[in-house]
């Protein structure tokens, strides 16, 4: 196993963490017929859990708050999740576009790596200093996409419990409460459940969570068909062909087949979508739902400083409109960096490793030239 692929099992090992911790920030779901008892904020306790629900609880408050609202001017609990889920994009769309422009800027390396870890062939310490050296000189940092995703999860864990906790509570008045100021009040909020009024029901949510325009399932509850005994979800499987794409569009078309990460992208773009898919019974059809708009809206971002990427030829087959396609915002060769102040470099000077790994490419194109005039000519 790759170490890129235990990143990705330790990752969702501490999601999962969270999601127990943040489940402390609220009620506990429950299938007994026992009512939910009222959504507080988390307090601290001694306990890993608790601390996590409580670090957690203002961006669970932030989210639900602003749920209530869209919810309140909308009427549709479902076009509420889209666009808050829009509002989270577009706060994040600066270090998003950093992340994409550092993947970009590494694969536009790649053939100086290649040509590192063949002049150093059998190093690793050696391959690595001059790896770093390369990328500092380029004004590169290798790990640029850490952040963006951290965010996401930051995001995620939080919006899972606001859908399946606070959309499934009766009593959501003290997490709607604000430094004093009852939120649900100055909008007007009336529970669905009769919340202040004698014909209050504790067993039913204050918040409405059907969502008409998908055939009026419910935001808070998983949304399963039965096929051939197994419970599937539809939009767990949008949600998977869409990170599939999504995945895709960052490969690097022109990448080779050892390269390490390539070989890594392509391990994310199995294990994410299929985890998607078998999560797909026990999520919140309302999670989807904000996770498809926010895959569609990285998509878009993609498109516009990537093009299609890797996402091309798919079965061999490449349109007409991706063929030359040059993306909007395109990411330029990142130049080298003057080692001391005021020093001028040239805008398009060629280091050793430039012309090393620019040589090694035109004769591999040789090669492959004299081979198909070799079979041309029997």
């Amino acid at each position: 196993m790759s170490r890129h692929t235990l990143k990705i099992f330790a990752l969702l090992g501490f999601a999962l963490l969270l999601v127990a911790a943040c489940g402390g920030a609220g009620a506990t779901a429950s299938v007994s017929p026992t009512p939910h008892p009222p959504l507080v904020p988390a307090a601290p306790g001694a306990d890993p859990f608790s601390l996590l629900a409580w670090l957690f609880t203002p961006v669970f408050q932030a989210l639900f708050v602003g749920l209530v609202l869209l919810d309140r001017l909308t009427g549709d609990i479902g076009i509420s999740i889209l666009i808050l889920t829009l509002v989270i994009r577009v706060i994040l769309i600066s270090p998003y576009r950093k992340q994409l422009v550092s993947q970009k800027r590494t694969q536009l390396l790649a053939p100086e790596v290649a040509e590192i870890q063949r002049r150093y062939k059998g190093d690793k310490v050696k391959i690595q200093q001059a790896q770093m050296e390369l990328y500092k000189s380029r004004g590169v940092s290798p790990f640029g996409g850490c952040l963006p995703t951290l965010l996401q999860f930051i995001v995620l864990i939080p919006m899972y419990t606001v859908i399946s906790n606070g959309l499934t509570n009766p009593d959501p008045t003290a997490m709607l409460s604000v430094f004093g100021f009852n939120v649900g009040d100055a909008v007007g909020l009336v529970c669905a459940n009769g919340l202040g009024t004698p014909t209050y029901n504790n067993m039913k949510p204050c918040i409405e969570a059907t969502v008409p325009w998908l055939g009026g399932l419910n935001a808070s509850l998983p949304s399963v068909i039965d096929v051939a005994g197994f419970g599937v979800s539809i939009l767990a499987i949008i949600s998977a062909l869409l990170q599939v794409i999504q995945t895709r569009m960052v490969i690097n078309p022109n990448a080779s087949k050892n390269d390490p990460m390539s070989g890594a992208q392509g391990q994310t773009m199995v294990l994410l979508p299929l985890i998607s898919v078998l999560y797909g019974g026990i999520l919140p059809a309302g999670l989807f739902i904000y996770w498809i708009s926010s895959t569609l809206f990285s998509i878009g971002q993609q498109y516009l400083i990537l093009g299609y990427g890797g996402l091309f030829p798919l079965f061999g087959w490449t349109p007409a409109f991706a063929v030359n396609h040059a993306p909007r915002f395109p990411v330029a060769m990142p130049e080298l960096i003057p080692d001391a102040p005021g020093e001028v470099v040239a805008p398009h000077e060629r280091t050793e490793l430039d012309r090393a790994a620019s040589a090694a490419a035109t004769i591999r194109s040789a090669k492959k030239r004299d081979r198909h005039g070799r079979r041309g000519s029997k």
